[in-house]
């Protein structure tokens, strides 16, 4: 079926809608307007109802705008695509399969993206994006720009490439991420982390990459306010440039073209045994 021109609002306007197409179709004040659809495109559509696509298989929305009325939109769901859309509605993935975002803007994307798998990112910008994907898992961006703190605590097998994370407490007790070519700035950063790695990253924000298990860095940068690094940690890493300070690595080796301080101290966790050395 093919709809265009309309405007919809109130409960379950177009539920259990099946091969659908929506094009220039505004979907007003109300819930759940297309829930329980199966094969649904959206083109020019505009959204400002709660609940929109909920429990819906095999969705496509293009060149869209989710006004904040739309909050809470895209849940439960599977297939699901968003490209060139703007988001100004919170909370618009959880528990859904099979996502993938290209070319959008997200302006307040706080808790967008929990407990959600199989995801791609390529070309978006979340802003105000406090604990964006939380608990997610089996993620791949690239050319992603987040504006927001707590970014992909407990998440798992995640690759992140060409990236800027300016995200206070990212990667907390995170397993298996890789990130690539990427600049994340932010207090505290992979905290509780298991398996994380990076590549030619650029690592801001005061005591880094501590208490973590299995942790690399392959000829990454610190910039000067990323102190304290490596606390309690079991690292193997190469920095470039100077680290400003390391504190009590617990084991592994750290190899960098300078390092302001070095500090152990009584409260060196065993083995106490990280080699330290300049490249």
């Amino acid at each position: 079926m093919y709809i265009a021109d309309k405007e919809y609002g109130g409960e379950r306007p177009l539920y259990r809608s099946e091969d659908l197409v929506l094009e220039r179709v505004s979907i007003q004040k109300g819930e759940s307007s297309l829930k329980e659809s199966r094969n649904v495109e959206c083109r020019e559509c505009s959204f400002d109802g709660k609940y929109v696509l909920w429990c819906c298989d095999g969705f496509k929305v293009k060149d869209s705008l989710f006004l904040p009325g739309s909050r809470s939109s895209l849940w439960h769901s599977s297939n699901a695509v968003l490209e060139s859309c703007r988001v100004d509605a919170p909370k618009l993935f959880r528990e859904s399969e099979g996502i993938r975002v290209s070319k959008c803007h997200f302006s307040d994307a706080q808790e967008t993206l929990w407990s959600c798998g199989n995801i791609e990112i390529d070309d978006v910008e979340f802003h105000n994006a406090d604990y964006i994907f939380m608990w997610c898992h089996d993620v791949v961006c690239r050319n992603m720009r987040i504006y927001g703190n707590y970014s992909f605590q407990h998440a798992r097998n995640v690759e992140i490439w060409d990236s800027d994370l300016q995200s206070k407490d990212a990667l907390w007790e995170s397993e298996n991420i890789t990130v690539y070519n990427s600049f994340i700035n932010g207090e505290y950063l992979a905290w509780h982390s298991k398996n994380v790695r990076l590549v030619n990253c650029r690592i801001g924000g005061t005591q880094p990459l501590c208490y973590a298990e299995g942790l690399v860095l392959e000829n990454c940068t610190f910039e000067p306010d990323a102190d304290l690094a490596f606390e309690y940690s079991e690292v193997q890493a190469t920095v470039v440039n100077t680290i400003p300070s390391v504190k009590n690595p617990r084991t592994g080796s750290i190899a960098a073209a300078g390092i302001g301080e070095i500090i152990l101290d009584q409260n060196i966790k065993a083995p106490a045994d990280c080699k330290i050395s300049k490249l």
